[in-house]
């Protein structure tokens, strides 16, 4: 559990949001509703990287108590590479020892009143050194020739696959070990040094293999003939082994294409030992199977059950060199769901056909692949999960599939990355199917290494929370061992929040404010407006350079698409959706008004300018409309049905269908009735909206974020402030209501808002500085509770410019001087080096006298400070504040006729790192990636990040800090 430190009386921390009521509340119709009691899954989790599995008891039980201490719910296990020279202690993933430390680990953590998630692998994608080239994925390579009328085929039908070695460099080894011994070999390793059957190498860790493909003759799968006139011949079992073709060709031109069967070569990335080898193929339910089947025999005689769930990463096969596109059993399942033979239609599949065959074959072969990987991998995985006791907590984007779908099947959907519309697609299947959590990879490399501060932090996990997301995780922390020196075990990845980062301790205050959020969002239920269909079969229609497209919520394919434009504008204009799957919307009714899913009510469905539509979805709708629902089109009624067989009869059949439907046009808005409801189509879809009556959220015009759900039989927005600006203004809602309550999720205050009623919506009085967040519950009933006070400056501000003491606390690489300053400033401005370099916490203190006005309440402005505060007066804490904004309220009863004024400033951890690069101490000592800049300009002579030519950035309280004189009025105005 976190502790709640802060006074809770108080108005502190970064949100000065401010409300009082319009009006004297003369009865309370039910009570105001107390902020949620809090669980693990509440809290913020982090995921644990274990460097080398070298782990130990004692050290497990360390960490996880400072991360209990900190705030934290959760791990997410997962074993990465090691730390060069720390190979002793490596220990092999699954091995006996392994599990024993597994165990360790669910113990310490359920006495700690934590919770364990695993993933189902180290580094990712799924995969291991008991993967062998049978389980191991595939890819489809072809040739074509050409004979006429009475010619043999001179050529062999062969294909000898290109040699691919991708591995990752690691300088600083090779540095390492030459240093070490003098027999370490300067010649660089080759494909031929390599044993095909992965395990059998020595040094895996050195290796790091990424992606091997040896030069070797493919196995054919197929050849087929087709002629000018239409004619295909099945030639494959009249191929020699040595690939001579039998064959005489008949009357005519005739054009071959033989299919062969690659291995494509992905290794696991940043596996750690006892991890290396191939990953799986994703399309085969032998492979997952057989992956799976060496997690029973390592967990056999171990209770695993305190396991909450395992994890999967992205899909991240195909960012190596080519695609896995095959797997042994995908033309049975092709034709055995899209009725007919692919091998009668391969010119088709490789573009060189008729272009409407073209796109209805590659939207089929697209579809197949989609559909296996939804079956043979997510739901074999989760029923494995299943039936461990366990749930499956997923990342389904990067996957070639409709990835709706593939979240939809998660019991805990997870995304990464900080665009709005990539959050969505997990979040919106979350919604749509009803899951009470979805998650979120947060604070991946935020920033270049060592520069981001808990203010960036908190936009980002914001970004998360208003698109939907109410379970975070950091990605994340690595175990350190007590005895490392500074800075510990690093992931490149990570924003390196460890126990030895200088703000470490403020961290808590971040991950309190996470906490609070997600206790209520969790017990909320989405208040979307609008199902805004997601036309994946256009998608699955669109060539590209690739045989497979995949799904991953951004990027070219998605955002040059009609559907992201919608959604962007959608966003823009404050109108709330959810993107819904051709399978979701099937399983959709119109009940009491309202369109039902699995998970909540929506008022219409959206569906983009679109080309292809399954039958199914097109009658889902019509059959909505007939039973009371508004369904709106963009430009036009989707004209046709995707993939190939009987295409011309479905498309004819689908038309006689839209013909039945009668349309009056006035307007640029054309309206047919059908049953209860209607079907409108517009060329804007404002236009179109207009005819349902969904109003967007003004609030989006002050540049306010939010994301709105239903709690308590009332409306909560959680609402952030990431704008260039501080929000002191009447803000409407897009919500009738007779009251509304205010929850600061940074103090954890509360109070009722002073509001308005315009036109039936409830405005509402915000004082929200710039990087600060509000929830706001809006009651159908009036309430009667303490309101919430806000502020009212009563005159200019007082400057707190006297003598200043400044001494450090902890930090490095050494502890400054103590000094007095005769201003509040950084303390990198004084010239001597151990102020500039160092690390850590410095306590700057000051005295004042009570300023002019009186026995009244005080806005306490720090200024601008590098990086985090906290704040006490004359002994009395008064809170922790990350920034951008650095204000607290001092109610007047604190304020003394003398006062003694303490800030605690954190900074970041930059400077010292500098400091360590200039004296080239070793401590970028990883295997694998090892410390990558995240930026190229900031490569090193070792090919990693590298700091020593940068100066140091200020540190401390730079103010001016100031004292302003005002009212917290809570008057009936």
């Amino acid at each position: 559990m976190p502790r709640y430190s802060i006074n809770l009386s108080l108005l502190l921390g970064v949100c000065l949001v401010v409300f009082t009521t319009c009006g004297r509340v003369v009865s309370q119709s039910q009570p105001v509703p107390e902020w949620p009691e809090v669980t693990s899954d509440n809290q913020i989790w982090t995921r644990w990287w274990w460097h080398g599995s070298s782990v130990t008891e004692a050290g497990i039980t360390a960490e996880l108590q400072s991360l209990s201490e900190a705030g934290f719910g959760g791990v997410e296990l997962t074993p990465i590479f090691g730390v060069i020279g720390e190979e002793d202690s490596f220990v092999d993933y699954l091995s006996p020892r392994w599990m024993e430390l597994l165990d360790h680990t669910l113990t310490e953590a359920k006495r700690l009143g934590m919770q364990v998630d695993m993933a189902t692998g180290t580094g990712w994608p799924f995969g291991g050194p008991w993967i062998g080239r049978e389980n191991a994925p595939k890819y489809l390579a072809h040739r074509s020739f050409e004979v006429s009328e009475g010619e043999r085929l001179t050529e062999e039908v062969t294909y000898m696959q290109e040699p691919i070695f991708r591995r990752v460099n690691n300088e600083a080894l090779r540095r390492y070990r030459s240093a070490e011994s003098a027999t370490t070999t300067a010649n660089p390793i080759t494909i031929d040094d390599i044993d095909p059957v992965i395990g059998n190498n020595a040094d895996l860790q050195a290796l790091t293999l990424d992606q091997v493909r040896f030069a070797e003759e493919l196995p054919l799968v197929s050849l087929m003939a087709y002629g000018e006139a239409g004619e295909v011949v099945d030639l494959t079992q009249r191929v020699a082994p040595s690939g001579t073709l039998d064959w005489v060709a008949p009357a005519g031109n005739w054009k071959l294409y033989a299919l062969f069967e690659g291995l494509h070569g992905k290794m696991v990335e940043r596996a750690a030992p006892g991890g290396e080898g191939n990953v799986i193929d994703h399309f085969s339910a032998e492979a997952i199977d057989h992956y799976l089947q060496r997690f029973d025999e390592a967990f056999a005689g171990h209770d695993v059950s305190g396991i909450r769930a395992f994890f999967n990463d992205s899909y991240e096969v195909d960012d190596a060199r080519g695609q896995a596109n095959w797997t042994p059993a995908f033309l049975q399942h092709f034709e055995q769901q899209r009725g007919y033979d692919l091998r009668h239609h391969l010119p088709a599949l490789f573009g060189e056909a008729e272009e409407a065959e073209n796109t209805r074959v590659l939207s089929d072969f697209r579809e197949t692949f989609s559909e296996l990987i939804l079956e043979t991998f997510t739901k074999k995985w989760d029923g494995w999960a299943d039936a461990k006791q366990a749930i499956i907590r997923n990342q389904a984007h990067g996957s070639p599939a409709n990835i709706l779908d593939l979240y939809a099947a998660s019991d805990i959907p997870e995304t990464e990355g900080t665009q709005s519309l990539r959050i969505k697609f997990a979040t919106s299947a979350a919604n749509v199917t009803g899951k009470p959590l979805v998650s979120a990879e947060a604070a991946t490399w935020l920033d270049e290494h060592f520069v981001a501060t808990w203010s960036d932090l908190k936009a980002n996990l914001d970004q998360y929370l208003v698109n939907g997301v109410n379970h975070l995780v950091y990605h994340g922390t690595a175990y350190s061992p007590a005895g490392d020196p500074f800075p510990g075990r690093l992931f490149y990845a990570a924003f390196h929040a460890n126990s030895r980062h200088p703000m470490w301790d403020d961290l808590e205050a971040v991950n309190t404010y996470v906490t609070r959020t997600q206790s209520f969002l969790q017990r909320a239920s989405s208040d979307n407006d609008i199902l805004l269909y997601f036309p994946v079969y256009d998608r699955f229609a669109t060539p590209g350079a690739e045989l497979l497209q995949h799904f991953d919520g951004h990027g070219p394919n998605l955002e040059e698409s009609r559907v992201a434009r919608l959604g962007e504008e959608l966003l823009a204009a404050g109108h709330t959706f959810d993107f819904v799957s051709d399978a979701q919307l099937q399983a959709t009714s119109f009940e009491g008004g309202e369109i039902r899913t699995a998970g909540g009510t929506y008022r219409t469905v959206l569906v983009p300018a679109t080309r292809y539509m399954p039958e199914g979805t097109w009658e889902a709708l019509l059959e909505l409309a007939r039973a009371g629902a508004t369904i709106v089109f963009q430009e036009q009624l989707p004209p046709s049905v995707p993939g190939l067989n009987n295409w011309r009869e479905r498309e004819e059949q689908r038309g006689d269908r839209i013909a039945a439907v009668e349309f009056a046009s006035a307007d640029g808005v054309s309206t047919a009735r059908t049953g209860s409801g209607k079907l409108v189509v517009a060329d804007r879809w404002e236009k179109a909206l207009s005819e349902t009556g969904i109003s967007p959220e003004p609030l989006v015009a002050s540049g306010l974020a939010f994301n709105r759900r239903n709690y308590l039989g009332g409306k909560l927005y959680f609402i952030s402030n990431w704008s260039d600006s501080d929000v002191d203004d009447w803000v409407p809602l897009a919500t009738a209501g007779a009251a509304a309550v205010l929850y600061d999720p940074m103090t954890g205050e509360r109070g009722l808002a002073r509001t308005e009623t315009v036109d039936e919506a409830l405005s509402v009085r915000l004082q929200l500085p710039r990087g600060s967040s509000i929830m706001v519950w809006v009651s159908p009933t009036s309430l009667g509770t303490d309101p919430w006070p806000y502020f009212e400056a009563a005159g200019r501000p007082t400057a707190l410019d006297g003598t200043w003491k400044l001494e450090f606390l902890k930090g490095g690489p050494e502890l400054p001087a103590s000094t007095e300053l005769a201003t509040a400033e950084v303390w990198t401005a004084q010239s001597d080096a151990t102020y500039r370099f160092f690390s850590g916490t410095g306590r700057y203190s000051t005295t004042f006298a009570r300023p002019a006005g009186g026995n009244s309440d005080y806005l306490l402005d720090l200024g601008r400070v590098y990086e985090t505060a906290r704040v006490s007066l004359n002994g009395n804490a008064l809170g922790t504040l990350t920034g951008p904004t650095f204000r607290l309220r001092i109610p007047a009863n604190l304020i003394k006729d003398q006062n003694t004024l303490t800030v605690d400033v954190s900074n970041r951890m930059i400077n010292r790192m500098i400091k360590m690069d200039r004296d080239q101490v070793f401590w970028k000592k990883f295997y694998n990636v090892n410390l990558p800049a995240r930026l190229r300009e900031n490569t090193g002579p070792l090919g990693v990040f590298d700091a020593s030519n940068w100066e140091p950035v200020p540190s401390g309280l730079a103010g001016p800090v100031t004292l302003t004189a005002g009212t917290s009025a809570t008057d009936d105005n």
